[in-house]
């Protein structure tokens, strides 16, 4: 073969390895993100003391009810507080100085080491969708199932820039409700490594949700270590249910992390300003920390604000909005004030399909979440319907997307190879970049590239069926699955968690409602 030959095939030899290398899936996860940018501070400190102490006065005056708990009265009277039936008054001071001894950041241990996450600080953590009883696949919307459940817990283990296997990625409706917990957890810790969020539908099912990750981990490592962070909300304004109570007194006394999260409809739940509602969300939260430590000194908890504004003509909830967007900035300043945690954000949208309302609201939420200092993101990908739907074609555009958050959260390198004179020495006037050494060296990282979007000509794009966003994410949720790998497990941890949920559901019987 001669010279030409030769480098012919060389050249297309190399072009075939990189597309390749295009094509082929990865299935590392990225390590949780570190913020090398500022936080939006985006209320000033007379906004924020006006808040602290309004915030200091309704726990004061108007106090917040515990339902149906005689246990939690017990404790917030023999902390000092003031108790009238349900209500429970706290005298000034007396929350925050309680809400001091939970930490400011802790790690939530994954069974696979390098997957475990740290949450608090400059960190963020992102987990997936939800709650949904609905799911959207394609053109059906249909009640959720737990083949579903499964299919959106291996999505998540092989999404790369998601860090967090979540908890109810959607409602099993297929599975008895006083059981369907059990199959949910086996799911995230049988065909995911990456950590998970336990029950909070029951109180005894936290107790389940702590065994079987005493069964997961180790007893002695589950007193010492969160390996779960839960969700629970307060029924706003100034509720605290014994439900979501029972769960937290039953996961704050085996030190395992709860959010304590005002669910908050702007307007319906809480006041309509802005300032009212961060009032109302400050109150409740520190009222919910400050129990989770009455219960066991040291929890760990974060502050948790799901807020979302309301449609006045039609009753519905609003998302991607500006006044969502200040609360959450007003929040994340008054969680780290109180040096707590943050919850927030995730790819809200009130659309009911992934199209470009879906794209502008997500986008204007987990932008508003990054830049206001979210620690841990719930929602982060699969969300539509105001939540009533999970998608798998929007978690993967979603979760896709998340890898833009982790390189704005880079920030701008400032070393020698990133001022780049090198470059602009070789190339000098007139010339261009695609092919000098600097280019060649860092064309592989230099720019984020979404693996779900089309940048091919419009030629090639025509040629192969003109498919829209939705069409392509729907060839990538395919792809995921196929390429799908169960992470290995002790077969004996295996066994002996099958045995706990086959004793466990064989005790009660099946209750659908």
């Amino acid at each position: 073969m001669d010279d030409a030959g030769a480098r012919k095939r060389t050249r297309g030899g190399g072009g075939a390895a990189r597309r390749a290398e295009r094509t082929s899936l990865r299935v590392d996860t990225a390590r949780f993100i570190t913020r090398n940018i500022p936080n939006l501070e985006f209320l000033n400190d007379e906004a924020l003391a006006i808040i602290e102490a309004n915030a200091d006065l309704v726990l004061e005056e108007i106090g917040v009810n515990f339902v149906n708990n005689p246990v939690a009265l017990d404790r917030w009277r023999a902390a000092g507080a003031d108790v009238r039936g349900d209500r429970v008054r706290l005298p000034r001071g007396l929350a925050r100085t309680l809400c001091a001894t939970a930490p400011a950041t802790f790690t939530q241990h994954a069974r696979t080491p390098e997957r475990s996450v740290e949450i608090g600080g400059r960190n963020l953590v992102l987990a997936p969708v939800y709650g949904p009883p609905f799911v959207r696949e394609g053109t059906t919307r249909r009640y959720a199932t737990m083949a579903d459940f499964e299919k959106f817990v291996k999505l998540g283990q092989m999404s790369k820039w998601l860090h967090h296997s979540g908890g109810t990625v959607c409602e099993p409706t297929d599975v008895p409700v006083n059981k369907r917990h059990f199959d949910m957890l086996m799911a995230h810790m049988t065909l995911s490594d990456k950590p998970f969020m336990g029950s909070v539908t029951e109180p005894s099912r936290a107790v389940d949700s702590v065994e079987m990750c005493k069964i997961l981990f180790g007893a002695d490592f589950v007193d010492q270590n969160a390996v779960m962070t839960s969700l629970i909300n307060i029924n706003s304004p100034l509720t605290f249910d014994d439900t979501m109570m029972g769960a937290l007194e039953v996961y704050a006394a085996n030190n395992q992390a709860t959010i304590i999260s005002p669910f908050i409809v702007g307007g319906a739940m809480a006041p309509v300003s802005v300032i009212g509602t961060l009032t109302q969300v400050l109150a409740e939260v520190m009222a919910g920390v400050a129990y989770s430590q009455l219960v066991r000194q040291g929890a760990p908890v974060i502050f948790g604000a799901f807020v979302t504004s309301i449609d006045m003509n039609s009753g519905a909830p609003t998302f991607g909005t500006p006044e969502a967007s200040q609360i959450l900035y007003g929040a994340g300043q008054l969680a780290r004030r109180l040096g707590l945690p943050f919850r927030s954000g995730g790819g809200l949208c009130g659309s009911k399909l992934p199209d470009a309302q879906a794209a502008y609201e997500t986008a204007n939420t987990l932008n508003a979440a990054l830049l206001g200092g979210v620690n841990f993101m719930l929602h982060a990908c699969g969300w539509l319907e105001g939540g009533l739907v999970a998608s798998f074609e929007k978690f993967v555009i979603d979760a896709d997307q998340l890898g833009a958050l982790h390189k704005l959260a880079e920030g701008v390198a400032l070393d020698e190879n990133a001022q780049a004179l090198d470059a602009l020495r070789e190339v000098g006037p007139g010339g261009h970049f695609l092919g000098c050494a600097h280019t060649q060296a860092n064309y592989k990282t230099a720019f984020w590239r979404s693996e779900v979007f089309d940048y091919k000509p419009f030629e090639t794009w025509d040629e192969e069926g003109a498919r829209d966003t939705q069409a392509l994410a729907a060839a990538r949720v395919e792809r995921l699955l196929d390429n799908y790998q169960k992470p290995p497990l002790d077969p004996a941890i295996a066994e002996a968690l099958q045995a706990y949920v086959a004793r466990r559901k064989a005790e009660m019987p099946d209750a659908f409602h």
